[in-house]
């Protein structure tokens, strides 16, 4: 059969939508279906040739080459030629079949599947974000059964191909014009019946299993954050990978310290007398503490600057900043020599205000003469 224009094939326009291209798929499948058209070579031909058109209309960037090149844009072979068997076209495409007829037309009860991923919930110190740290977790999590070597059959025995089915993992019955496929019922789509259990694992080829896994928790982490551990989630299926671990953390407050993102936040008290003639200090630090130079005339909620001595950022040398923030504290007992002292200041303050006040009278009135 000489190869035809996709477009031609799907009987859509070049403009057509992807719910259009779909329809026109789903049509043509039904009617070129190998179970509704037994040994018909050349039905088989235009259900494969249909399916060659759809794979490269649905995908934008194929499309546009095709669109742009033809055949040539695409690699394109002979008609159909993508796809070897109906059964290549029932498993690109199961989710359409499954659409169509109420099932995948691929055996997916044997297809090796991922195992699921695992979340555990770890808390940890301010100290532990802040450095960095090793720790060791111990969860219970299903493993591969070791007598049997996750088949689940007893040693020295192994599956059987189920009767049932004829090792299909499917069966079929007629209805109306349609062949209907459904999940065996008695290996349950597996194809295979284990006739002698394992004792260990109960036929299922994995065991719950108590496992001691070190984690590396970078220095900087904070509430949120998920480290992912490759391959250590739940086995897999029929040979499949296994799944993931996902350490979520939750990082306990400081009693010194406030949190933003890598930056710090510490307060300070300090006197009035402080912070109106200015002083050196010592704040604490990550590493230990820290000199702080408080200016003279430091305002109450002022914020004084650390840089780099915040919490490291992940992976990288750079940390975020610590700020110190001025707290002024007002004294509440005075003693009759304090309240003199500063009633004295007081008046003070106020004498060489009125001093410089009558300086700028006098040079006003000596501008005016």
């Amino acid at each position: 059969m000489s190869q035809r224009d996709y477009y031609e094939v799907l009987g859509v326009n070049r403009n057509a939508s992807e719910d259009e291209l779909k329809r026109a798929y789903r049509k043509l499948a039904m009617k070129y279906h190998p179970d509704h058209n037994p040994g018909d070579s050349e039905a088989e031909q235009k259900f494969k040739e249909a399916a060659e058109a759809y794979d490269v209309l649905r995908d934008p960037t194929k499309r546009s080459r095709y669109d742009r090149f033809g055949f040539a844009g695409v690699q394109g072979g002979a008609a159909g030629g993508g796809f070897n068997n109906a059964d290549d076209i029932f498993s690109h495409f199961g989710d359409i079949f499954g659409d169509l007829f109420g099932f995948s037309s691929t055996m997916s009860g044997t297809r090796a599947q991922s195992g699921a991923d695992l979340r555990y919930n770890l808390t940890i110190s301010f100290e532990q974000a802040a450095k960095g740290d090793k720790i060791t977790l111990s969860l219970p999590k299903h493993v591969t059964c070791t007598d049997c070597n996750g088949s689940g059959a007893a040693p020295g025995s192994h599956a059987e191909s189920c009767r049932h089915c004829n090792g299909t993992g499917q069966v079929r019955r007629q209805q109306g014009f349609f062949q209907i496929a459904t999940t065996c019922p008695v290996c349950h789509g597996q194809g295979k019946i284990i006739v002698k259990p394992c004792p260990r694992c109960k036929g299922e080829g994995v065991v719950v299993d108590t496992k001691r896994l070190e984690v590396n928790i970078p220095a900087g982490v904070d509430t949120g954050v998920r480290l992912r551990v490759r391959g250590e989630g739940e086995p897999g299926v029929h040979g499949g990978p296994p799944g993931d671990l996902y350490v979520v953390i939750t990082v306990e407050e400081d009693k010194r310290f406030e949190r933003n993102g890598q930056d710090l936040f510490y307060h300070l008290e300090i006197s009035f007398v402080q912070a109106a003639l200015g002083f050196k200090t010592e704040v604490p630090g990550l590493d230990g503490p820290l000199s702080l130079d408080v200016p003279a005339g430091t305002q109450g909620g002022s914020l004084l600057r650390l840089p780099g001595e915040g919490m490291p950022y992940p992976g990288r040398k750079t940390r975020g900043d610590l700020y110190v923030e001025v707290k002024i504290l007002t004294p509440t007992h005075l003693t009759s020599r304090q309240v003199e002292l500063l009633r004295e200041f007081e008046a003070c303050a106020e004498e060489g205000f009125m001093q410089k006040a009558q300086k700028t009278v006098k040079k006003i009135i000596g501008m005016q003469d």
